[in-house]
């Protein structure tokens, strides 16, 4: 599978280590890319840039019919909030601009220092929340999530990343501002 990533930062780089080391084709694309090449010739393109480059990436490429998977959290940049919620989402936003994408939420809770290693915490895989409203597309996300090490949950349709956004939010809150560092993630335990 051809994987494109497009941001090259600490999430964007880290994501291409981990996914480049299950046999996969994943390049990591950054500003001065051709983002429209790098889209033509993947088979899922991974939005690894802050939310406010999303409008600026829709001009740049024609996204009808590839997975998209989007792990951005739209926090402001005072890190006092989130840009949207609630009642629509950074995904959703983003759905809505890339006209015909099959856009697919995950990754947006896990620290890039992560994927540096092997997604665990502990023994324990550290898990990736995935929605989307295209069920073929969120399960191609939740296996290729699964094959690089993660503990991948479904976490229904698309307008659940309004959830999963302050889920990414308060994790970030946690690392940071409240000094717990990095090595966290969340977990929602079953029985």
């Amino acid at each position: 599978m051809k994987i494109a990533i497009i941001g090259n930062g600490n999430v964007g780089s880290g994501l291409a280590k981990a996914l480049s080391g299950i046999s996969h084709d994943v390049a990591a694309y950054g500003r001065e890319a051709d983002i429209g090449a790098a889209v033509a010739s993947a088979d899922i393109v991974i939005l690894a840039t802050p939310y406010e480059a999303a409008a600026d990436l829709a001009t740049k490429a024609d996204y009808a019919g590839k997975i998209v998977v989007d792990v951005s959290n739209p926090v402001s940049e005072d890190f006092s909030g989130l840009q949207v919620g609630h009642d629509s989402s950074a995904a959703e936003e983003i759905a809505a601009a890339l006209s015909g994408a099959r856009v697919v939420k995950a990754f947006n809770t896990v620290f890039a220092q992560h994927y540096g290693g092997d997604l665990k915490l502990g023994e324990t895989p550290i898990q990736t929340f995935v929605a989307s409203d295209d069920d073929d597309a969120k399960e191609t996300v939740k296996a290729l999530a699964v094959e690089a090490g993660l503990d991948a949950l479904d976490a229904g349709p698309l307008k659940n990343a309004r959830y999963l956004e302050p889920l990414g939010f308060l994790n970030i809150q946690f690392g940071y501002v409240l000094g717990k560092g990095t090595e966290i993630a969340p977990r929602w335990q079953t029985a």
